[in-house]
């Protein structure tokens, strides 16, 4: 089956498809993620991220439109992530920061003040890697605001040593979850990829509890509703 003649099951997102990074960088403008943006994000990220097909290859423009539904369903069936109020659980975990791997220890660190965790599907995909230069433009103001910054995803220490470098710039750590051990504590694996986490974000405070959570595949809102989650949280006396 040639590309003109693409199976009906593939057609799950309106057209146009989307190709570049460019295109992506126009969904993210949009003011609101609708289904159907949510969709066309998702197959561009697939995209990029993949190599060239050929025209002629039908079977894998197949299996990569297969993978970007199979992502769009995932992120439809991700667990409920953990509620206001609930115990964060405890974790170490090997993270790098401009690099340089280290032993993170959520505990050792709510003793210095509130630790704002985010986990990402994967490293140095389009929007995560948006996501991570987004945090790296604001990790000024979190540390305005006594908060440790961690990004968490399963890839392994080798990639986050890069990825710390390269798309956090320096600006703070990312831990590798290779087991995806601290994304199930946490409930946010996704259910058809059960190793894998969707982009959650939590606000954590000195005392272990969740404040703030936010759940979004669209990398837009992340930095700006956990910086405000903070902030409430400084207003009110920091008593929780």
């Amino acid at each position: 089956m040639g590309m003109g003649n693409q199976p009906s099951s593939l057609q799950m997102c309106p057209r146009p498809y989307i190709h570049d990074q460019n295109s992506v960088s126009q969904i993210r403008s949009k003011k609101t993620m609708t289904p159907s943006n949510s969709c066309h994000l998702l197959v561009a990220q697939a995209r990029i991220n993949s190599p060239p097909v050929t025209r002629g290859d039908s079977f894998a423009w197949a299996a990569r439109h297969l993978v970007a539904m199979a992502l769009l369903g995932a992120v439809a069936c991700a667990q409920a992530a953990l509620p206001i109020g609930a115990v964060a659980p405890d974790f170490t975990a090997q993270a790098a920061l401009a690099g340089k791997e280290f032993t993170f220890n959520l505990k050792q660190a709510l003793g210095h003040g509130p630790v704002v965790l985010y986990f990402y599907p994967k490293s140095f995909t389009a929007g995560c890697t948006a996501e991570a230069h987004d945090f790296a433009e604001a990790s000024a103001r979190f540390e305005a605001l006594g908060a440790t910054l961690l990004g968490m995803s399963h890839d392994d220490i080798a990639t986050q040593k890069d990825f710390s470098q390269r798309e956090c710039r320096d600006k703070f750590a990312v831990a590798a979850d290779a087991d995806a051990k601290v994304l199930k504590q946490y409930d946010v694996a996704l259910t058809v990829m059960p190793n894998t986490a969707a982009r959650v974000s939590f606000v954590i405070s000195p005392q272990g509890r969740i404040l703030y959570e936010y759940d979004s595949m669209n990398p837009d809102q992340h930095v700006s509703n956990t910086l405000k989650a903070l902030q409430d949280w400084r207003d009110l006396g920091k008593t929780h």
